[in-house]
């Protein structure tokens, strides 16, 4: 008689260990993926302060933000040595350090991160003080006409008619996600003009001056529009 087939034992453990070998690396992976993004965006960070070319703005970045400055090292500040100057054509020039802006009435907005290479970070949460009322405790002459920003990187600088300035959906910008807003993000103070492409939203804001017309910025001396409006923005609308 012939030998009857031997039933097989070793195929279902077999394929339960694979399976569970899987699911452990998958989840030692979804573990480890905030700790990879965090290395990851530091690596980025640190790259932009010495990278003059904005060569690194080009790599990829899944956590959507890409980081760029158009000088080759930015210095760093925070509550010891940061200050913010309101100047120009107003009644009362005012400086701030970060205490005092953090102390101010807060306002927080949601709104669509989109910059001109092409990507885009949907509903970023910022939080600061609106750029109107800090124009209104200086005191905004009647020739005042348009906002000049500079920043402490000493090269970027930007501009807004005071029509734009004074909506409700322009901060000076003291958190992003919830989060004090990083030096590598621009911080610890940054403008954030939310119906606009972010080259408006100026990093390591400095100084804000009212002025009788507008000065093109940074990029708009380079062929960059002045009013750098999102598609669909509502260019008469007091929010975001």
């Amino acid at each position: 008689m012939a030998d009857k087939p031997k039933p097989r034992t070793g195929g279902a453990p077999v394929g339960r260990r694979a399976m569970l070998g899987m699911l452990g690396a998958g989840a030692a992976g979804l573990a480890a993926a905030p700790y990879l993004q965090k290395g990851w965006e530091n690596f980025l960070a640190a790259a932009s302060e010495v990278d003059a070319t904005g060569l690194t703005g080009l790599l990829p970045n899944p956590g959507g933000f890409r980081y760029y400055s158009v000088v080759g090292s930015v210095p760093h500040k925070d509550e010891t040595n940061y200050a913010l100057t309101l100047g120009g054509l107003v009644d009362r020039p005012r400086t701030y350090t970060l205490d005092q802006l953090r102390a101010m009435p807060r306002t927080r907005v949601v709104h669509d991160v989109v910059c001109t290479d092409g990507w885009r970070v949907e509903k970023t949460p910022f939080d600061g003080v609106r750029l109107a009322d800090l124009l209104d405790d200086a005191g905004v002459r009647s020739k005042g006409a348009a906002i000049r920003f500079t920043c402490f990187d000493g090269a970027y600088s930007e501009s807004l008619t005071l029509e734009q300035a004074r909506r409700s959906d322009v901060l000076v910008a003291l958190t992003m996600q919830d989060k004090p807003i990083t030096h590598a993000h621009g911080g610890p103070v940054r403008l954030y003009v939310a119906p606009m492409y972010f080259y408006k939203s100026a990093k390591w804001l400095s100084g804000i001056s009212v002025t009788d017309k507008v000065v093109p910025g940074y990029w708009e001396e380079r062929g960059y529009a002045v009013d750098g409006w999102l598609d669909g923005a509502d260019r008469q609308g007091d929010a975001a």
